[in-house]
């Protein structure tokens, strides 16, 4: 009966990782009809120290699309990752104007037909002319019709060593690129709040209401304005006025919006469509072509700490993780309670204890993984998620927070759940007492999500740029580090025999052990509070009474008479049907951290805009990315970089201190964790004002916070105030 069992759950794992694998595999084979890609130089041949620009261009299928470096409400932006030779250094990517491509009641950013991203590259002061210059760059894409389908191309380039001088082949494309950028702004531009939305005023005198259709402002940051509400349009002697809708009303007002204008303008010779980069983008000017001149070059991407990673080391990374992560406090008290119940039966058997073990192991591994695949597939379709992502839902950390309340009454003694809750307390005596155990590593697997141990983070960063196939091996070895301490348990009798024997002290832990259940419903119920309005809260604690009574009531109708009986349960099941509807209709992402707070605090709150601003300023920078279910986050920020020395030498070097919270979904945060290797909070990043950022442990110390300070330079007070 053992080997059946444990050949079963090795097949079952096996058939949904191979299912899984070949399903995503099959989805990231993007039909090369649908986006055709290739590498283009300016030049002809490259010379020491003269800069010259490359072109990715995307030739793209009718009717679908890809996006911009804003993609608006979904998508992705192309991302290219270049192989150069040594000493040359490749520059940000210039993004032409984008167009409004409305889906559904979606609004995305981007580019239908063809687009042409230019980006600059520097050589070495010196080339060996003997030694021909090899371009190798990998581009990945989402493009999208009303369904998306991620794509990536090897690109590859040869150019010789010579005098850099235009290719007349390529010039027209190189000049209709250049034609698409954004140039400096020629109006300056005024920002004011109207309630629900924003108003944009451009002193453009001079502007005649007839020649001017279709403007459109386009910001860089993803979470700024409402994209699919309709931008209203006006032209008066003092300028051209836009109303865009407002992301959040509740929050303050921004005090700039960096971002890019388009209009099209109508004459007698035709209408041109014109584009304006207001704020942090490097932009080039319309009129600059040729190749030798000197471009703004950014840094080179910060290669992801887990480009050195293999699959062996990411799987051991993985294992370490899931081991540590049992001594987590979100999954310490359930593992507890689960021991708990093996002390009871320690003397039933070995063999129906490594039965228990085995049904545990399997509900661990079965959870992962499809955690694992979900989490794959929605990445694949565009969706900006991570590990964690399912607390991200209101519905789920609400259903949780009730499956865990229940769970306190039970080990309470306020109800008996009976054999198919088993694992939290009873029946483990009888065959549903697998499946209690299968269930509890299913809940170990949920409550787990919010932690991240040491080692973990790189090793699911590392799996989520792999195939199907690899990612999933990889969350395979992370749950079976988490399900190991309790298979041992049930597969070493000897283990047992060192722990007390079963007697009335374990009714009384078991019902110590329910206090540990509670806080961390109370957890989160504080985390619902970050993520829906008061009156969705309300709703949320209603929820936990009908929970109680619908405890209370099934406990009623056991010990009644038979028509009293049915009558309470069937009032049980009602209030339980009415808690499940609570937790599905609760308001998503209604209640935003707000901004005023955060800078109260002395703590800015995240932006990609803000933070390329101060990277372009060389000025210090401290990331802390968290999220109010990251239990990790807390930690950190109560020991570790809320404290009194911490926040001193931050103040005395200058430092910026930006948080991004997670919380809710968050595209700009995701894109940060996804560059730097990560898949989740926290992310810590120290930029010392020079070079690239310092990315610091996931556990965090108050002496490791303030050793990498010591890379900052100390400013004087004047100087430390000018710096934030």
């Amino acid at each position: 009966m053992i080997r059946r069992l444990a050949i079963l759950i090795l097949a079952f794992a096996a058939s949904l990782s191979a299912a899984a694998a070949q399903g995503l595999l099959q989805g990231f084979r993007t039909p090369p009809d649908l986006v055709r890609a290739s590498l283009v130089a300016e030049p002809a041949a490259v010379s020491g120290a003269q800069p010259f620009t490359l072109a990715v261009r995307m030739q793209i299928k009718p009717g679908w699309h890809v996006y911009w470096r804003n993609p608006g409400d979904s998508g992705l932006p192309p991302e290219v990752t270049w192989t150069l030779p040594a000493g040359f250094n490749a520059g940000a990517i210039r993004w032409p104007a984008p167009e409004r491509i409305p889906i559904a009641t979606l609004m995305n950013y981007g580019y239908e037909g063809e687009v042409t991203l230019l980006v600059p590259v520097t050589p070495p002061p010196s080339l060996d002319p003997a030694d021909p210059v090899q371009i190798q760059a990998k581009l990945t894409y989402l493009v999208c019709e009303t369904e998306c389908v991620p794509g990536s191309a090897d690109l590859a380039l040869t150019l010789p060593v010579g005098k850099a001088e235009p290719d007349p082949a390529n010039a027209a494309l190189f000049a209709r690129a250049r034609a698409a950028l954004p140039v400096p702004a020629l109006w300056p531009l005024r920002l004011s709040s109207q309630g629900d939305t924003l108003r944009l005023d451009f002193a453009a005198t001079g502007l005649k209401a007839d020649t001017i259709r279709n403007a459109a402002y386009f910001p860089y940051a993803e979470t700024a304005i409402d994209n699919a509400a309709a931008q209203v349009m006006s032209v008066d002697e003092t300028g051209l006025h836009l109303t865009v809708g407002r992301s959040s009303p509740t929050d303050p007002a921004p005090a700039t919006l960096p971002g890019v204008l388009t209009l099209d303008e109508v004459g007698t010779a035709g209408s041109r469509r014109l584009a304006f980069a207001y704020g942090d983008e490097p932009v080039l000017p319309a009129a600059a072509a040729a190749p030798s001149a000197p471009s703004p070059v950014a840094a080179p991407p910060v290669a992801a700490d887990f480009d050195a990673l293999t699959l062996a080391t990411a799987a051991v990374f993985a294992f370490l993780g899931g081991l540590i992560l049992n001594l987590m406090p979100c999954v310490f008290p359930v593992l507890s309670i689960k021991v708990l119940s093996l002390v009871r039966h320690a003397g039933e058997g070995p063999a129906r204890l490594r039965m228990h073990g085995l049904a545990y192991t399997a509900g661990v591994l079965v959870s992962f993984l499809g955690l694992a695949a979900l989490l794959i597939a929605l990445k694949g379709g565009g969706a900006a998620i991570g590990w964690g992502f399912q607390l991200q839902s209101p519905a789920m950390v609400a259903g949780l927070a009730y499956l865990l309340f229940a769970m306190g009454l039970s080990l309470s003694g306020a109800v008996h759940v009976g054999g198919r809750l088993a694992g939290l307390g009873d029946g483990l005596t009888h065959r549903a007492g697998l499946s209690g155990s299968f269930f509890t590593g299913v809940l170990a697997t949920l409550v787990a999500t919010p932690c991240t141990a040491p080692l973990m983070g790189s090793a699911v960063g590392f799996a989520l740029t792999q195939s199907a196939g690899v990612a999933l091996a990889v969350f395979a070895s992370l749950g079976f580090g988490l399900a190991l301490p309790f298979l041992v348990l049930t597969l070493w009798p000897r283990a047992l025999r060192a722990l007390p024997r079963p007697g009335a002290w374990m009714e009384t832990l078991k019902q110590v052990l329910a206090f540990p259940v509670y806080a961390t419903v109370a957890w989160l119920i504080w985390v619902l509070a970050q993520q829906v309005d008061p009156r969705g809260l309300l709703a949320a604690l209603i929820g936990l009474v009908l929970v109680g009574f619908a405890a209370w009531a099934w406990e009623h109708g056991r010990a009644a008479a038979p028509k009293v009986g049915r009558v309470s349960q069937a009032a049980a099941a009602l209030a339980l049907i009415a808690v499940a509807a609570l937790a599905v209709t609760l308001p998503r992402d209604r209640a935003v951290p707000s901004s005023a707070q955060a800078a109260a605090d002395g703590v800015e709150p995240f932006t990609q805009a803000r933070l390329d601003a101060l990277v372009d300023a060389h000025r210090p920078v401290f990331i802390d990315m968290t999220a109010a279910w990251c239990i990790t986050c807390a930690v950190n920020e109560a020991t570790s970089l809320n404290t009194r020395a911490v926040r001193a030498a931050m103040a005395e070097r200058g430092v910026t201190y930006m948080k991004g919270d997670w919380t809710n979904q968050n595209p700009e945060i995701t894109r940060l964790l996804e560059k730097h290797g990560r898949s989740g909070v926290p992310l810590y990043l120290l930029y010392t004002g020079t070079g690239e950022p310092q990315v610091l442990p996931q556990i965090l110390t108050e002496g490791t916070v303030l050793a990498a300070l010591e890379a900052v330079p100390a400013v004087s007070g004047r100087s430390a105030a000018l710096a934030r």
